[in-house]
């Protein structure tokens, strides 16, 4: 049974979940969380800060420790808004790979937001019609709407609980200057987000992370779970008074009383606690203005979130047979359509190059040897390989590859993306060697792969000279010193598929040490 564990770095807290794979669904046998405030410097100076950095490093040996002790299979380790933000965050990434030879990734906040979408999805039972998603974490804030379980739209709002208190709170208790300012901020950025998500129709609010969990508790125990629900009258469906639901106005009464009452206060109170007591201002200030802004009735605290999501997409990238396999799948791939589009893509041009690509992949087998994820890698870079010709038809293939290794692309790693835009980055006369920019931040032992899925790749472009309604058949066969593409003529013949195959002989002879036959069948 394959064992995963997912790391989220947080703003303002680190938090650790492992799961085992049991019938093909996980089942969490640990969890752990350590608040190390690594944005608290960040977000005034753009730097972690030495002891923060050290106090997170801390936390994570000790994950660490109970990673192995589970003999976790795959770890992936993610951090979020404070790196985002931070210039010293290479050196952090550095710190962390040396002391625990974990590779830290930093995730955008629409990746953060996807994350989070599938965590929720993949768990949460009965969830179903329009949702909203809000996640409200140290340094951002993703909120997210989801339609019958599919991401219709995300926005990544700077509105952490940690960055607003650093910005604006840092009187005790906190000034009304402070408090009308941070209000200004997170009122035009609610107005931004309004712009692109439309609340029309949602019949649940979904809120995760600690601050959710603190306003829920906190309301319950001031408010008699829910004793004022009958003054809201848009509770419907699943939101109803009880243990972890929030109404809006209880968030807001609690938020008024929140801003006057002293750190020992705030401390004392049911579901806050010490360490969130800073922060929780902030926090109850965003919620009570986003679901006033959005005029939603309240929201229900989910313990899901972004470790789950990573868990859920790890389980999905390994068991086929998982029910989340499929909508992974379809999710990663309606990601790179969408890339498509917007920057212009002919799909009936790059249908035949992506179908002859995985065609050759698969019939070659045996003889490029390329890891299984090559596959997905290889058909995006397919799809994408004109995208740069949206900036400049000259030299379109350097522009592919940073329209590429700079998109959001969900589903796919940075250094998964920077191996897709490199794939497609050589389909003119370069050939990838190693000191190029395309390969640079794809790890050395990846380069003989890349290498190959490229050759792949130029074939299959060979196989589609403007022949977008009279696609060629063709079937590859491997012989020991030769490898034979048979190419059945279609209405105007074969003659420049053939030239065009010849073309990449010699490159095939270096990458493969074989001799390429291009015939017709």
């Amino acid at each position: 049974m394959p064992t995963f564990a997912a790391i989220d770095i947080g703003s303002n807290s680190c938090r650790l979940k492992i799961a085992r794979v049991v019938a093909h669904r996980l089942k969490t046998v640990h969890e752990d969380r350590e608040v190390t405030r690594l944005g608290s410097s960040v977000f005034e100076s753009g730097l972690v800060s030495p002891e923060a950095m050290a106090l997170t490093l801390r936390a994570l040996k000790r994950f660490q420790r109970a990673v192995q002790a589970h003999a976790a299979d795959r770890i992936r380790v993610v951090a979020t808004a404070a790196l985002r933000d931070a210039r010293n965050a290479p050196a952090f990434q550095a710190w962390v790979k040396a002391e625990t030879g974990w590779s830290l990734e930093i995730i955008s906040g629409l990746e953060e937001g996807r994350l989070i979408h599938r965590g929720i999805m993949s768990a949460e039972p009965g969830v179903g019609g329009r949702v909203l998603l809000v996640d409200l974490g140290g340094g951002s804030c993703e909120v997210t709407l989801s339609e019958h379980k599919r991401i219709k739209e995300t926005v990544s709002l700077p509105l952490g609980a940690v960055r607003l208190t650093e910005g604006f709170l840092t009187a005790e208790p906190p000034s009304a200057e402070g408090l009308a300012q941070m209000r200004q901020l997170i009122g035009r950025e609610l107005r931004r987000a309004r712009r692109k998500i439309s609340v029309e129709r949602v019949s649940l609010v979904i809120a995760t992370s600690g601050t959710a969990a603190a306003l829920a508790e906190a309301s319950a125990a001031l408010f008699k779970n829910g004793r004022s629900a009958k003054k809201s009258t848009r509770l419907a469906g699943l939101l109803q008074p009880g243990p972890g639901v929030a109404l809006t106005p209880q968030v807001r009464k609690l938020a008024r009383r929140l801003a006057k009452m002293p750190l020992p206060e705030r401390e004392a109170m049911a579901g806050i606690g010490p360490r969130r007591a800073e922060i929780i201002v902030a926090g109850a200030e965003v919620y009570a203005e986003l679901l006033e802004h959005f005029g939603l009735p309240g929201f229900r605290y989910s313990s899901l979130g972004l470790r789950d999501g990573m868990l859920s997409q790890m389980l999905a990238e390994q068991d086929t047979r998982a029910t989340s396999h499929r909508e992974f799948e379809h999710e990663r791939w309606e990601s790179v359509l969408a890339t498509a589009r917007r920057y212009g893509v002919d799909p009936r041009q790059a249908e035949p190059v992506r179908a002859h690509a995985l065609q050759l992949y698969r019939e070659l087998r045996s003889l490029h040897e390329l890891p299984g994820d090559y596959e997905h890698w290889l058909a995006a870079a397919a799809f994408l390989r004109d995208t740069g010709k949206f900036i400049n038809h000259q030299g379109h293939h350097r522009h592919t590859q940073y329209v590429i290794s700079s998109s959001e692309l969900y589903g796919y790693t940075p250094v998964q993306r920077t191996i897709v835009s490199a794939i497609a980055r050589y389909l003119g006369k370069s050939r990838p060697s190693p000191g190029d920019r395309a390969l640079r931040n794809i790890p050395a032992e990846e380069h003989r792969n890349v290498h190959r899925a490229v050759l792949l790749l130029r074939l299959a472009v060979a196989l589609n000279q403007d022949r977008a309604s009279d696609v060629l058949r063709v079937a590859a066969k491997i012989y020991p010193k030769r490898v034979y593409i048979e190419i059945e003529p279609g209405r105007t013949g074969a003659e420049l598929e053939i030239w065009s195959l010849r073309k990449e002989a010699d490159y095939f002879r270096e990458v493969f040490g074989r001799e390429l036959f291009p015939t017709l069948a």
